[in-house]
């Protein structure tokens, strides 16, 4: 079974605990953590809305318009805490997380589903198929 890790980006480079440095909606910072997805190997990329924050849609746009990202995707911000993986430092979480989390997680599943198939492979053989 493949894995598939969700990322999450942002307007801005502020977060809950850290004031941003610049506008609400800052289009250069908007295509830092999309490549970065891309760079570090995440499968779907969302941009979190909230009525304190603005449309997310024009940075989705510019995101999917200048990466290569598979999938982006805007949700409500009632979903940042289940995907932020800190919460701090949104840039540097998606980075660690592609260097550090996503291929030991890949890795695992890879294994796990060559066991799958050697199982069914000696079951095969078992039985004369």
């Amino acid at each position: 079974m493949p894995v598939e890790f969700l990322g999450i980006a942002a307007t801005n480079d502020g977060s809950e605990t850290v004031p941003r440095s610049g506008a609400a909606f800052d289009k250069e910072y908007t295509l830092r953590p999309a490549r970065a997805h891309e760079d570090h190997g995440w499968g779907r990329v969302v941009f979190a809305h909230g009525s304190g924050s603005p449309d997310p849609a024009p940075a989705a746009a510019k995101a999917a318009g200048r990466t290569d990202v598979p999938r982006i995707r805007v949700v409500c911000r009632a979903l940042w805490d289940t995907l932020s993986a800190r919460g701090h430092d949104l840039l540097g979480d998606v980075v660690d997380v592609g260097r550090h989390v996503i291929p030991v997680v890949r890795e695992e599943a890879a294994r796990r589903e060559a066991e799958r198939a050697a199982r069914r492979t000696q079951t095969l053989a078992a039985v004369g198929g």
